[in-house]
């Protein structure tokens, strides 16, 4: 494995790679959040006191999602192949799926059960990047702070709903 002094994106060359992560990562999950908004349902919930207004949601999101392609541009170049970069690839699926069940099928439970596993994977990503590529895993840190949040939150609502 290479280290982080072994990990030097090469531009121009690995500039097409990360313009196609930025892309995808933020593509596929802005138009998760467009096709899946909260609407009458999420508003009509009993919210905990803790609930963020909406507007909170989208550049919080949108930071989280180019620190996530970030990461896992760099893993690309490290190890395509490797546990760790089939780690970032599930958890990213969890985390687009999530909206969908939870403000389009308001399965609220499925949706937590989701949302701990994708921490999972999220913490599994941050350990196993940790000794190979500090910076990729130090990246994923706010990821799995706001998702620790965002799992409270699923949990709260199903709770009082």
């Amino acid at each position: 494995m290479k280290s982080d002094n072994q990990i030097s994106p090469s531009f121009p060359k690995d500039l097409p790679s990360l313009v196609l992560f930025l892309a995808g990562v933020l593509g596929v999950g802005i138009t998760i959040g467009v096709l899946n908004t909260p609407g009458a349902w999420y508003e009509a919930l009993q919210k905990p006191p803790f609930n963020p207004p909406n507007w909170v949601f989208a550049p919080a999101w949108t930071i989280l999602y180019i620190l996530i392609a970030i990461a896992g541009w760099r893993t690309f170049l490290r190890a395509p192949d490797s546990r760790v970069m089939k780690i970032w690839y599930g958890q990213m699926v969890l985390n687009w799926i999530w909206s969908p069940l939870f403000f389009t099928l308001h399965f609220m439970w499925t949706a937590f059960a989701v949302i701990a596993v994708m921490l999972y994977l999220i913490l599994n990503f941050i350990g196993g990047s940790w000794q190979t590529d500090r910076l990729s895993a130090q990246l994923f840190i706010p990821y799995a702070l706001w998702t620790c949040f965002a799992g409270i939150l699923n949990l709260s609502l199903a709770l009082l709903n």
